[in-house]
This record gives C-alpha cells, structure tokens and sequence, in this order.
C-alpha cells in the first residue's frame, strides 16, 4: 500500500508535468521552448560545436603559429582543424543566435550553404545565416515554425527612422520593416485569398499612428479602403476618379521640387522639421484596373495614368511621396508602361500566386531563387509571402490577423493626425458629423473637374 501511495505521489506530478509540457508544444510553443528547448539546445551545441563544424566543412587549417604553440607548448603531435570563434550566443523566445568570427579562408556563403546540415545537427526548426559586419556572421536559430500561429516580437529597438513601421513577421522571429527610407516604393502580388488584403491591413494600421498622409486608390469602388476613410487625405474609387488623383500627386511633387530647389536641399529630409511637407503613402489595391479599358475611348486616360505613376516612381522618392502598389498580376501583359513601372518598385512581396509566371512577374529580375520558395506557399498558410529586393536577398514572412473593422477603428481614433493638402482638396473623402458612424456608410466625394 505504502509503494502505491508513493508512485501515486511521485507518478501523478510526473504526468501531469509531462502532459502540460506537451499540451504547451502544441499551444503554446514559445513557452515549451523556453522551458525544454532552449536548454537542450545549447547544451547539445556546446557538446558538438567543434564536431559539427568539421564535418560540415566549416573548418580551416591553422596558422603556422598557432600550429606552432600546440606542438611545442601544447606538446600535442595532432593539430586540429580550426573553426569559427564563437563570439556571443543569446536565447530568445523563439531561438537562439550565435554570433562567429570566421578564420580567414571562410566567407558567409560557406556559412549559408551549410544551414541546412547546421539545423539537422543541432535540432532546430531552421538556421538563417546573417552578415553582421565583415568577417562575422550570426546564426539565427528558430525553435519552431514561428510562422505557423504568428506574434509580432514586443521590442521596436532596431526600428529606425521616421518612415519605419513593422508589417510582418520573418521566419527568423524578427519583425519584417518596411522602411520607406531605405525601400520608397514596393509592389505587393497575390492571388486571391493568399493574405494580400490583409498585408495591406497591417501597412495602414501602422501608418495611420505616423504623421503622414495617406492616398487611397482602389478602383473596385472602394470596398477594400472605403474603412479607412478617416485617415485619407485623398481617396479615389473609379479609374477616371483615379486618373485626376494622380494628376493631382504629380502637381503636389512638382510644388515640393521647386521647394526643395528653392531651400538648396535633395530632398525633404535636409530640409528643417518646420518647413518639411508631410509624407505622402499612395496605397493602389488593384493595379491592374488603372491599366484596363473597354475601349479606345479609354486608352488615352490609361496610358496618361501609367505615366504619372511612372513619373511618380521616378522621381517623387525625394518630394517624400512613396507608392504601395498591389495586385494579383502585373506585368507585360497589363499594357504599355507596366515594365516600366514595375522596374521602379524597389520592394517586392509575393504571396501564393495561381501560375509560376506571376511569380517571375515579381522576384524574378531581382531574386531567381525566391520564385521555388513562392511556388511552395501551401493554400491552407494565407498571409504567408516572399519578401525580396533588389540586392538579391529574399526571406519568408507572414501577416498576423488583422480584421478590417479592427483597422478602420484605428483609422478613426488616428483621424486628427490626417493632414490636409490643398492639391488633393477634391478628392478628399467626406465624413458626417458622428465619426463613430459605421465606415461603410462614409460618402465619399465625386469630383466634378470644371471644364473650360
């Protein structure tokens, strides 16, 4: 009797210690990882550090020095391969990084083309390799697949500027920037239901707290922006609505040109913060109804509308305007002028595409490898995407949930920072007196241009 009540003692804690620590790698993995695998982790690579790098081919022959001191002071006949110096590992709660210093002989591509044998060997969910600066590179170790259900990290340290909000989640566990400083303008494709809509949703919602102006064009008679009319300085609804919009942006950007010239300055960042116009983020939800028409009557109004975007993505980077352009295709085959364009959008992301073309469409001339990467995209995963740019570099990201109604509250608690610019007076949105009224009943402005 005594022997069962001690393994009931023992045996009941033991189990339900064993059953929470599994109910919490289905549920709650950050946790099970901070508690199990993280410990595990570091110990297996303390134990096979050494081990791992040999057979991964990550070592390189020692100095003569270094040789040198471990035959005549170390009295040891064998020299052993050297591998990088570990500078630095720090946990987090979705990983692990290392920092290492490499021997000469070794380069970060080694490094990268190791990950795959690095993430077996230790027993991660995956292992990016960054470049930190010349000659260190830091493995980002990822417990689980951060991915799956997705938290957008707490600390907003490595954000920096002005024009710098989080949107996404990378399969690192950092945030994914989208700095317009550094990336002005950006093209966003998908096809339907693969999460585009709602990586829009998560841009807006960062971008209604800043102190910039936002222009909406969605040709689909608004039903994707109408929400977020509180925040809009500009909002445009039918093509030819659209047309006089972007007239309007390019006469902005040409009054903010001859400020600039006038001040002396490149753009209006040099200029003082008293004298410096608001930014301006012009949002296109489909951009393919900019490019369509039903007939020659049409062809003019489009191909002068591909042209002020083109000068747009041109030029209006240094008056502060920056372009979001989504849809579900866009290339040749949209018309004159859409290489064009596309050539002038620096940022790319690419959700799940319906054909392989559409993938090429977007990373293909800056990042041939993300194309197998885009193609993979599970239809169960939406709002997963291949974020890539121009220096060739390209990661997987995900949007976290964001409803519509969630963004247009933020929208409208953020109301009073729209800004208001004489140029796009017209096509400003029209709300009532109550603007707790429900966004889908905000009347929205039709432009009657005067004609002579």
């Amino acid at each position: 009797m005594a022997d069962i009540s001690t393994l009931w003692e023992v045996g009941l804690p033991l189990a339900g210690a064993a059953g929470g620590l599994g109910y919490a790698k289905v549920r709650a993995p950050r946790v099970f990882w901070s508690l199990v695998g993280l410990p595990v982790t570091r110990v297996r690579f303390a134990v096979n550090y050494h081990a791992t790098m040999d057979v991964c081919g990550l070592t390189v022959q020692p100095s003569r020095l270094r040789a040198f001191m471990v035959r005549n002071v170390a009295r040891r006949s064998e020299v052993q391969p050297v591998p990088p110096k570990v500078r630095r590992v720090r946990g987090t709660s979705t990983g692990m990084r290392v920092t290492l210093r490499l021997p000469a002989g070794l380069e970060p591509a080694d490094v990268m083309a190791a990950s795959e044998r690095l993430r077996h060997a230790w027993g991660v969910h995956s292992v990016h390799v960054v470049e930190t600066k010349p000659g260190f590179v830091e493995l980002r170790m990822t417990g689980y697949d951060v991915l799956r259900r997705v938290r957008m990290p707490r600390s907003r340290r490595r954000l920096s500027g002005p024009m710098a909000v989080p949107v996404a989640l990378r399969e690192d566990g950092s945030a994914f920037v989208r700095d317009y400083m550094k990336v002005p303008h950006a093209l966003t494709l998908g096809a339907n239901q693969s999460g585009k809509s709602m990586y829009q949703r998560n841009l807006i919602s960062q971008l209604a707290r800043l102190d910039v102006a936002l222009v909406g064009i969605d040709c689909k008679r608004g039903v994707e922006q109408r929400g977020y009319a509180p925040r809009l300085s500009g909002f445009a609804t039918t093509p030819e609505e659209a047309s006089g919009l972007l007239d309007a942006l390019v006469g902005e950007m040409e009054d903010r040109f001859d400020l600039l010239s006038f001040a002396g300055v490149a753009d209006i960042w040099a200029l003082p913060e008293t004298a410096r116009p608001v930014p301006v983020v012009v949002l296109v939800d489909e951009v393919a109804e900019l490019f369509l028409v039903a007939g020659k009557k049409d062809e003019e109004r489009r191909d002068r509308m591909v042209m002020q975007m083109i000068r747009l993505g041109q030029m209006a980077r240094a008056a502060g305007i920056y372009l979001e352009v989504c849809g579900q295709r866009f290339g040749s085959d949209l018309g004159r002028g859409a290489t064009t364009l596309r050539a002038q959008l620096t940022g790319r992301v690419v959700h799940r595409v319906n054909d392989k073309q559409t993938a090429d469409m977007g990373l293909g001339d800056i990042a041939p490898d993300a194309v197998v990467a885009v193609t993979a995209i599970p239809p169960d995963r939406p709002g997963v995407a291949v974020a890539g740019d121009t220096s060739g570099g390209w990661t997987r990201i995900r949007t976290p949930e964001l409803s519509a109604a969630e963004v247009a509250d933020i929208c409208t608690a953020h109301a009073d920072l729209t800004p208001d610019l004489p140029a796009l007076a017209a096509y400003r949105p029209v709300l009532p007196d109550d603007t707790s009224a429900d966004p889908a009943s905000v009347p929205l402005v039709k432009p009657n241009p005067a004609t002579a």
